[in-house]
């Protein structure tokens, strides 16, 4: 059985770093020994539509997920929130921000996005992601993804002050929804036991979510447990480096 729990904080893995680097934490699944080929597949929805191949293809296999959701997504896909109602025994709703904004300190721009700037914008952004989580009428968030993935170390300290665990990955499935079909669903149906798998839901325009549909389906094809975020034991682990400024 998979415990719910984190061991370990993403600031005292990334602590040595120093206050101008980007760092991207990784979280694995920390499973008992003996334990089945156990994944837990994370879906951010950031902004833009809903990717139906995917929410319908975990639905109809049953296949747990946890969704991190920005409040701007949450304002334009009322359907999809429906869906995630209806079936709250499968989907763990989590904080992806109010606005999708990096929480990185500074300025310049993460990934083409402009980032928040101060600790005051980072408490804003995973603030106003969590309040519109609640009046969606979903269970108040235990995990903050930030928009990119990356983090100044300073940030991450005010994330985890505000009771926040900070949910990394161990597996990039889609690289940002810019895969095509058949190389998202070859990296997802490869996902060792105790990977936390990163996709994303909000792109039913791009090919790489009929790739998560794909791959997720061979994993259970091949017999592998799914669990939700906050329905597991996990590990905080390697602090990657991403460069010490904004592109």
């Amino acid at each position: 059985m998979v415990l719910a729990g984190v061991a370990g904080t993403a600031r005292a893995a990334c602590e040595a770093e120093p206050a101008a680097a980007l760092i991207d934490p990784e979280t694995r699944l920390a499973l008992p020994a003996g334990a089945p080929r156990t994944v837990a597949l994370t879906l951010d929805a950031c902004s833009g539509g809903t990717d139906m191949r995917i929410l319908e293809t975990l639905v109809a296999l049953s296949l747990p997920a946890t969704i991190f959701a920005t409040a701007r997504w949450m304002a334009r896909n009322a359907a999809a929130l429906d869906l995630l109602r209806a079936h709250r025994a499968l989907f763990g709703i989590e904080d992806h921000g109010a606005r999708h904004v990096p929480a990185v300190l500074g300025t310049g721009r993460a990934y083409g996005l402009a980032v928040a700037g101060t600790l005051d914008a980072v408490r804003a952004e995973v603030g106003g992601g969590a309040q519109a989580i609640a009046a969606a009428g979903f269970a108040a968030p235990r995990w903050y993804r930030g928009a990119t993935a990356l983090y100044s170390p300073g940030a991450i300290a005010v994330i985890e002050g505000m009771g926040f665990s900070v949910a990394g990955y161990s597996l990039n499935g889609d690289d940002g929804a810019s895969l095509d079909a058949t190389a998202t669903a070859r990296r997802i149906s490869a996902a060792r036991s105790g990977d936390v798998i990163l996709a994303h839901v909000n792109h039913p325009e791009r090919a790489a979510g009929a790739g998560v549909a794909a791959g997720v389906a061979a994993l259970h094809r091949a017999g592998v447990v799914f669990v939700r975020l906050d329905r597991a034991q996990t590990v905080t682990g390697a602090c990657r480096r991403r460069g010490g400024a904004t592109a």
